[in-house]
């Protein structure tokens, strides 16, 4: 137990001198230190530095969700680091392919998600429909067969908006309360799981 004790000691202190180091960087010599490269909890230091279009800054992991027409959540993708939504996209529309042997006909996306890069290899893989909520200098016309397709699709992505909301209300999704990177996505998956089961359950009943 004193073994196990000096061992985690030991860690604290090599993250203090990190903590440091980085000040040091930073504030002595104006460095920009990356922030791959920062501590910001010693006690959860796989903690990523999360920045949402320039607002205010968060801390944890960025979570991609995937909600179908079922109001269940149908995907979740725990990401490292902060990479832009827009590097994202090929990543969860894939996925649906390897988790459910197809690509979906149609997709609604957050804005970050749109480029014209990213609606070409949409369009490639056989979806016929893709929704960007902000178009980002793309034309309805290249994205959905049609203006009424277009704005069904952003009105089914604010009803995913509104679950997630709901997820974050309801089931502690906005702020993790276990200790550890390992927990912290099993009480992602928990928040989901639980969340889908109250919603097939409220079908049952109706």
């Amino acid at each position: 137990m004193a073994q196990e004790r000096a061992e985690e000691i030991k860690k604290y202190i090599e993250l203090g001198w990190q903590v440091i180091d980085q000040t040091e960087r930073r504030v002595i010599h104006g460095e920009s230190v990356p922030a791959s490269e920062k501590v910001v909890s010693i006690f959860e230091p796989h903690t990523d530095i999360v920045v949402k279009d320039r607002r205010e800054t968060f801390y944890g992991h960025k979570i991609c969700l995937t909600g179908g027409s079922s109001n269940l959540i149908v995907d979740c993708v725990i990401v490292d680091g902060n990479p832009a939504d827009s590097t994202l996209t090929d990543q969860m529309i894939d996925r649906q392919n390897d988790i459910y042997g197809r690509y979906p006909l149609k997709v609604a996306l957050d804005g970050g998600f749109a480029s014209k890069e990213n609606l070409e290899s949409a369009k490639a893989k056989g979806v016929k429909d893709v929704c960007f909520a902000k178009k980002r200098g793309l034309e309805v016309e290249d994205m959905c067969r049609s203006e009424w397709v277009y704005k069904r699709l952003r009105r089914f992505r604010a009803g995913v908006e509104s679950g997630i909301s709901w997820l974050k209300r309801c089931f502690g999704l906005s702020k993790c309360i276990w200790k550890g990177l390992r927990s912290f996505k099993s009480y992602i998956w928990a928040s989901i799981v639980s969340a889908n089961l109250l919603t097939l359950a409220r079908k049952e009943m109706a």
